[in-house]
């Protein structure tokens, strides 16, 4: 779970012989941003000596953390001036050491929100483990780490490094800055400068409708998806995959057709693919060579009676998006109806819940080896004996564990806080308290918000689909960089107009939703979307964002047009638009219709272009350089979609730090896996106003061939959620949990398995047949469902076999 990765060898390997060549090869990086004088950092050069008794000069502190040897001087081996400062690790357990701008009113300089500043300093080191720390003091909460920015080369002469930060976050009003160094060797600094970027240009003239920038538009474009899509993954291509299987239809399942589609954005085509099983509410995620690994899926549907539930597939598969075909891989240990796909920092795949063969509840983790190509035997995975429940949301953390965050799908009141850390390598559970109506976050969207290095999770809404209440508003975040991380309140979730059976009206009171859609977008926003007030029934059409910096919605944007609730997905495409498929209520019918949103930034006039990309095969911690045809304020990475029922937990926006030089631009990679694990990237460039690029897919994580031949030390990573209460103790071994075949919260009493009567209908329907009955007429159930056995509901008072 915690890997070693190696950089490229042209970055990493004969550390010491490329130092005289730095910098001659430094000379043709960029070397002077668009911002200029005043240095606003006091004593730059370390020239001004500290108060008496300090061992440190004015407006300089020795900080660190970790267990580690060091040593910290003051020397004369000076860039500019007659001093130097020398940070030295002489051994490294984990942690760092490093000279930071003190943090006090006098020296740590005063910046601006929503500006940028260009840091720079010359240094000479022996190892490439160095990086730049930037911390931020925020008006409310005092001084907090805010990002690495940068991972300077091996330099055995002096060179300058430069970069620029992201836009100082709202209630900042001070920052401080310094050279970490995370390995064994010496850093030496001289001559630092943080100076303020030039002024941000004047907003754009709107190029649509004043609604249309205000709010965005949707179009339903005329091209309708073939197949009824549950799942949906943007392949490295552009293209997209679209998986129905049975498509939740068992006379399809009978049949044996299964069907998947590729929908082609370039051309508006879909193209059907042959399906080799019924990979309905199957797990899918990205394999770090674009492939798809597709888990389990539904090996059979409930019995008419009710009496066996959803039957978990053995079966995996991996999709190929140059030849557009399905592989067979190994199975897993056990069928896996429902189950969470997250990839880690080495590339591997982990895997937790979902029913069995048996429609009972599956304890075991699996384990898919990216390096072997397979799912590993159930020994060689470590296991709790955990029941996570069904897609429950698992976000990889920055430090390889992982955050179940409580939503899920399906299933509720499982002990506990209904949030938790998993520690892979000490096999340990640990729960994170604050999550409102743990049980009724069933069907919510939980999101890792822009930027990842943030490790702050967003969880909204959800329901209740055993006791059926109104879906809530409630949304909570946390924070994964802090000591003791627990769940705080978040905004409540804006309001629309839901449809019950008799047209739209406003919602109310509490009312909220549930299988909403969350999509992270270029310009560091989430759009949420789509919906419904219940389980499988009375969509909600409403759509805002949520903005991580202000932590505020911004309501009243342009509503899909169609219902978006039960299987239905929302994802963004590489030209920065979102595509919303799928709608699949308690009746059995299914929307067939594609909508389209163009968010407001693409009506701000035209936009940015990365009119070159050097190297699109990517490595952990490299530079790489992009030109564009005019000045951005930002670019990133954002991992490609792969969602259903609400859930992505891979879904992630990678801030790259820039070093500028005009319209040419030094990109900083991350040298942490696990903030971006290995595989295909959208690449965006965003101008100030938040018109991104279209993106240029680049791939993270280089071929072997060209990684060092030797470990290094892991990568830069600061330790969080170190202040966790006990660990749960885990079950003993078993086989399974009991799951209840009405777990779906569908009375399988009634009609066919593609039909869900509620076995708990709304608050507001009396317990009678007529009012029940007139439920079911407005939301266009089947007329005189036959009636399997008993009669729980009372639906057939007549007893003629039929309901209503």
């Amino acid at each position: 779970m915690r890997p070693t990765f190696r950089r490229r060898a042209g970055r990493r390997a004969a550390l010491l012989a490329v130092g005289a060549m730095t910098a001659g090869l430094l000379l043709t990086a960029p070397q002077q941003a668009t911002a200029g004088p005043p240095n606003l950092l006091s004593n730059p050069g370390f020239e001004t000596a500290g108060a008496t008794g300090s061992d440190m000069p004015s407006c300089w502190s020795k900080s660190g953390w970790g267990d580690n040897d060091f040593t910290f001087a003051t020397v004369a081996d000076a860039h500019g001036g007659t001093k130097a400062m020398r940070v030295s690790l002489t051994r490294r357990v984990d942690g760092d050491r490093k000279a930071l701008v003190t943090e006090n009113t006098a020296c740590a300089p005063t910046v601006t929100p929503g500006r940028q500043y260009d840091l720079s300093a010359w240094y000479k080191s022996n190892t490439p483990d160095v990086s730049v720390t930037v911390f931020r003091r925020d008006t409310t909460t005092g001084w907090q780490y805010w990002t690495d920015l940068q991972n300077p080369p091996v330099s055995a002469v002096w060179a300058r490094t430069e970069v620029r930060t992201p836009v100082v976050p709202p209630n900042t009003d001070k920052i401080a800055w310094g050279l970490s160094v995370y390995g064994v060797g010496t850093l030496t600094t001289d001559d630092y400068a943080l100076e303020e970027v030039g002024a941000v240009p004047p907003q754009p003239a709107c190029s649509g409708t004043a609604e249309e920038c205000a709010k965005g538009k949707w179009q339903v474009v005329p091209a309708q998806n073939p197949v009824r899509s549950m799942h949906a993954v943007v392949l490295k291509n552009g293209k997209v995959l679209l998986i129905a299987g049975s498509g939740n239809d068992i006379a399809q399942f009978n049949a044996g057709t299964f069907t998947s589609a590729v929908y082609d954005p370039a051309n508006g085509s879909f193209r059907t693919i042959p399906t080799p099983v019924d990979m309905f509410c199957a797990g899918h995620v990205q394999l770090s060579d674009g492939r798809v690994l597709v888990m389990s899926g539904n090996k059979g549907y409930p019995s008419a009676d009710g009496s066996i539930g959803y039957q978990g597939l053995k079966d995996s598969y991996t999709f190929d998006p140059a030849t557009e075909t399905y592989t067979r891989t190994n199975d897993m240990n056990g069928g896996h109806w429902y189950p969470s796909a997250t990839i880690l920092g080495n590339g591997d795949v982990i895997s937790f819940g979902g029913l069995k063969e048996d429609s009972t509840g599956n304890v075991t983790a699996e384990k898919f080896s990216a390096a072997q190509n397979k799912w590993l035997p159930m020994n060689q995975v470590n296991q709790t004996w955990s029941y996570w429940g069904l897609y429950p949301s698992m976000i990889l953390m920055q430090d390889g564990r992982l955050f179940y965050s409580g939503s899920h799908t399906f299933g509720n009141g499982t002990p506990g806080t209904g949030a938790s850390i998993y520690d892979y390598d000490a096999n340990t559970i640990t729960d994170v308290p604050g999550l409102r109506n743990k049980d009724e976050r069933d069907e919510s969207a939980s999101v890792l918000l822009p930027p990842a290095q943030d490790q702050r999770v967003l969880t909204i809404g959800g329901g209740n689909n055993e006791r059926n209440p109104a879906a809530n508003r409630i949304t909570d975040i946390i924070d994964l960089k802090k000591p003791s991380p627990a769940y705080t309140a978040g905004p409540d979730l804006p309001q629309g107009l839901v449809d019950t059976g008799t047209g739209k009206r406003p919602q109310t009171g509490a009312e909220g939703k549930m299988y909403v859609s969350a999509v992270l977008l270029p310009d560091g926003k989430v759009l949420e979307t789509g919906g419904g007030l219940h389980d499988r029934a009375d969509p909600v059409f409403e759509a805002s964002f949520f903005d991580p910096a202000t932590n505020s919605y911004q309501a009243g944007l342009a509503a899909d047009p169609i219902p978006r609730t039960y299987h239905s997905a929302s994802f963004l495409m590489p030209d920065g638009r979102v595509m919303s498929v799928g709608d699949n209520p308690g009746n059995g019918t299914y929307n067939h219709n594609v909508s389209i949103y163009t968010p407001p930034y693409l009506f701000k006039g035209p936009r940015p272009q990365i009119t070159s990309v050097i190297d699109t095969q990517w490595v952990y911690g490299d530079t790489q350089r992009i030109t564009v045809n005019r000045p951005v304020a930002k670019a990133e990475l954002i991992r490609p979609a792969a969602v259903t029922h609400s859930s992505d937990p891979n879904q992630r926006f990678v801030d790259l730090p820039m070093t500028v030089d005009g319209t040419t631009i030094d990109l900083n990679v991350t040298s942490n896996p696990n903030l971006a694990p290995p595989g295909w990237y959208m690449l965006f460039a965003v101008d100030a106003n938040g018109v991104p690029s279209v993106a240029t897919w680049v791939h993270l994580g280089g071929p072997s061939a060209l990684a060092a031949a030797q470990e290094q030390p892991s990568a830069h990573e600061h330790t969080f959620a170190d202040r966790l209460g006990p660990a749960k103790q885990n079950p003993a071994k078993r086989d399974s949990v009991p799951v209840a075949p009405s777990v779906a919260g569908c009375d399988r009493h009634y009609g066919t398995a593609n039909v869900c009567v509620p076995t708990r209908f709304p608050a507001d329907v009396k317990a009678t047949t007529k009012a029940r009955c007139a439920w079911l007429a407005s939301h266009q159930y089947p007329a005189r469902l036959k009636v399997n056995g008993s009669d729980p509901l009372r639906l057939d008072p007549d007893g003629d076999g039929r309901a209503c």
